[in-house]
């Protein structure tokens, strides 16, 4: 399995509340071994076969003396504890695959391994009428979208118009990270909110190899603040579309 897989899945709490039971399991497993050990004085290699056989500790004390019901009673204690962490790994797998979680983990993680394999892509934070126009005209165009989105019913539909999702803050390294900032050629910080904008401009121009920033703003005044951040090129809506309006209205009629 692609190593970058495994090392995205592994970050994820639901591998994290897998590995609870297993790691209960193998306590009981390592405890279990050391006791046999110890208690009926054999090496390590014989207590592990006492642990998958129960039967043999009957047979080593029909010809060997020592602490045989001390043995018996502790091989109660470590199989019932084998038993339940076990009952405890099948419960939490079943309620993680049928609950939705694990499917979703492993969506998430292969999305993170086509992000962390693409190059020469546009970010775009934010998903909003802004954010989904320009990311699905990049796309009908041809060009590699990563788009981050914070809110859960809106990065669904991210997914579901098929482009890459990091789903989390853009203000944050390690989310900008994620979505490959230093491998990007444009970002866009496509957010309704200024600050937020200017915050993200600021971020993502610490990168080692910053992007082109596009910033949106909502008013004129927020443009020299977003420069002074970092952006490249300030975009006001109001003012574009405006703009194009006024182009219309002045062509001639027929």
């Amino acid at each position: 399995m692609h190593r970058g897989f495994v090392s995205h899945l592994a970050g994820r709490p639901v591998l994290r509340r897998v590995l609870v039971p297993i790691g209960c399991f193998t306590a009981v497993v390592v405890a279990g071994i050391v006791g046999f050990s110890v208690l009926g004085g054999v090496g390590l290699l014989e207590a592990t076969f006492w642990l998958v056989d129960l039967t043999s500790i009957e047979l080593h004390f029909q010809e060997h003396a020592g602490a045989e019901r001390a043995t018996k009673a502790y091989a109660i204690v470590v199989t019932a504890g084998l038993v339940l962490s076990g009952l405890w790994i099948g419960e939490t797998v079943v309620t993680e695959t049928f609950g939705g979680r694990i499917p979703t983990e492993v969506s998430r993680a292969t999305m993170q391994r086509r992000i962390d394999d693409s190059d020469e892509h546009v970010i775009v934070c934010g998903y909003g009428m802004f954010g989904r126009t320009i990311a699905n005209r990049l796309a009908e165009a041809g060009r590699t979208v990563v788009v981050i989105e914070h809110d859960e019913d809106t990065a669904e539909r991210v997914r579901a118009d098929g482009h890459l999702l990091v789903e989390g803050d853009a203000r944050q390294e390690q989310t900008l990270r994620a979505a490959g900032v230093e491998r990007a050629t444009k970002l866009v910080a496509a957010i309704d909110d200024s600050n937020v904008n200017i915050q993200i401009a600021v971020v993502s121009g610490t990168a080692t190899d910053a992007p082109e920033i596009i910033v949106r703003v909502g008013e004129e005044m927020y443009e020299s603040v977003a420069k002074e951040a970092g952006a490249d090129a300030v975009i006001i809506p109001e003012v574009v579309s405006g703009e194009r309006v006024t182009r219309l209205l002045e062509r001639p009629a027929d």
